[in-house]
């Protein structure tokens, strides 16, 4: 039978609605937390004075608004609180990072590191080393971690949070959050989700896209993955599984992919794919030779875009989203692919002569996974904050 809510569950959830709007709308004053929220004065004041003494508020001096009458205090989320480490399991690299509760990247580190068919234990072992380095940075300035975001390239269960498959890697059912505490001693929570949700979210939060609600975000990297946006909100699928673009069946007789069936995307516009058409031994050699007019080069970008094209326009016409995010490997080469995909999703989508597709680039690029993680480790501080703070702070 459900309980009666005591205190102290009442004054957990009164500290999250608190923070949640603070964190909504920075500059509000006590005063506007109450009206928002529904608490009276008294008890905002009381919750907002612990939120402070915890550094997850801080106070910014008068309200800044026109109009006569006494100015409230301003308040926002504190820089100083506890942050979020964030961390992408890669193909070809380990990323970390630390963003405070603002959303700004305080500290980032990137790893080249093959972790393609190596033993899911190896990896781990860096991972777990990389993640120790971020902890001893954030000692350093003197912050708290409050929660741990790990992006991979597969299929991670929402209600487990197992990475179920990653093909690209060669793991299968890899418990990724308790590997991680048995080898670094990890107290907080460790959340894992896909990367191009991941990415899709910190684009989302930080990309500067003019308030965009609704876009797919596609990482382009050896694998590629869609993250989907609908009205601000990351749609996940209805176990955690959605997103997976490049699988998408673009030809029957294509080649063999790592997941086991032929044709995938990934396999004909993936990174690789470019590479291999374009005769370039990796990406930074690529793109010189696109910067220098190399027509080879520039073909093989061209020809990325028709099963890209193919593959965006069944989802946005599933959809009806109007913008595509090229993040990843694709905001690298936006200059030379996004005309191309812009003209095969205007002759594919059937919106398209009533609302022209937008066609974006990626100001976060190859960060916005692990930054995504990181935030994924942030949102749960905001959502439960009574969690960092210590008993005995304030009554």
């Amino acid at each position: 039978m459900p309980q009666p809510a005591g205190q102290h569950t009442v004054r957990r959830h009164n500290c999250a609605l608190v923070l949640d709007a603070i964190a909504d709308s920075p500059g509000l004053s006590r005063a506007g937390v109450a009206a928002r929220t529904g608490l009276t004065k008294a008890t905002v004041s009381t919750l907002v004075d612990r939120l402070a003494a915890a550094s997850l508020v801080r106070e910014q001096g008068p309200q800044h608004r026109a109009g006569p009458g006494r100015r409230g205090t301003s308040l926002s989320l504190s820089p100083e609180g506890p942050h979020g480490l964030g961390v992408e399991i890669a193909v070809d690299h380990v990323a970390t990072c630390l963003v405070d509760l603002t959303g700004e990247v305080r500290w980032s580190a990137v790893s080249p590191s093959a972790n393609r068919a190596q033993p899911a234990g190896r990896v781990l072992t860096r991972v777990a080393k990389a993640v120790r380095t971020a902890l001893g940075e954030a000692a350093a300035r003197d912050v708290t971690v409050g929660g741990v975001g790990v992006a991979v390239p597969g299929l991670v269960e929402a209600s487990t949070g197992l990475l179920r498959r990653a093909p690209n890697l060669g793991w299968r059912d890899v418990d990724v959050p308790a590997e991680l505490r048995r080898r670094t001693g990890l107290e907080a929570e460790v959340l894992v989700g896909n990367e191009a949700n991941l990415a899709a979210l910190a684009e989302l939060r930080a990309g500067g896209h003019d308030g965009l609600r609704d876009f797919v975000h596609v990482s382009g990297e050896i694998g590629i993955g869609a993250g989907i946006v609908l009205d601000g909100e990351l749609y996940h699928g209805t176990r955690g599984f959605g997103g997976e673009l490049g699988h998408f069946p673009v030809s029957s007789r294509g080649p063999l992919c790592s997941c086991g069936a032929r044709g995938c995307l990934e396999r004909l516009a993936g990174q690789d794919a470019i590479l291999g058409r374009a005769g370039a031994a990796d990406l930074p050699t690529l793109l010189d030779r696109l910067e220098d007019g190399d027509r080879k080069a520039a073909a093989a970008v061209r020809a990325a875009a028709r099963p890209l094209g193919t593959a965006l326009s069944s989802v946005l016409n599933l959809l009806d989203v109007p913008a595509v995010v090229l993040g990843g490997t694709y905001a690298r080469l936006f200059p030379w692919l996004g005309e191309p995909l812009r003209a095969e999703l205007t002759g594919r989508v059937l919106s398209a002569p009533w609302q022209p597709i937008g066609v974006l680039r990626s100001p976060l690029g190859t960060e916005a996974a692990v930054r995504g993680a990181a935030t994924a480790a942030v949102h749960t501080i905001v959502a439960d904050p009574d969690t960092f703070i210590a008993d005995g702070v304030l009554p």
